[in-house]
């Protein structure tokens, strides 16, 4: 299970506010509302999976909290690209956003990978 203090925590929650902040901009500066409430929701939904997989109740409900953590990091990568393709978001903050997003997925696949081992040595 997850120590206190740990990266994947922290970088869920920095990337959170991260995509508040992209929010904020979008519905504000462009005026876009249908693909950046999706954004929000999935991009903040991470580290709230995240926070659960904390207290799980099991290894299997550790395991299966953070697989839904992935699934939601997979799909905000989807609204961000889509938000650049559309050009709502320049090439800049894309890759800037993107790149945080893609830390995630990796940081939660090889959690999700370690955690599975364990339980079938």
């Amino acid at each position: 299970m997850m120590k206190k203090g740990n990266v994947i925590k922290e970088k869920s929650y920095a990337f959170a506010l991260r995509i508040i902040k992209a929010y904020k901009f979008l519905t504000v500066e462009q005026k876009e509302f249908v693909l950046s409430k999706q954004m929000l929701r999935s991009g903040t939904a991470i580290g709230a999976l995240i926070r659960e997989a904390e207290y799980a109740q099991s290894h299997v409900d550790f395991i299966h909290k953070l697989s839904i953590a992935l699934k939601e990091a997979n799909e905000t990568e989807y609204w961000i690209c889509l938000l650049k393709d559309s050009e709502y978001i320049s090439e800049t903050s894309f890759h800037s956003i993107h790149t945080d997003c893609v830390e995630l997925i990796k940081l939660l696949t090889s959690i999700i990978n370690t955690s599975r081992k364990s339980i079938n040595n």
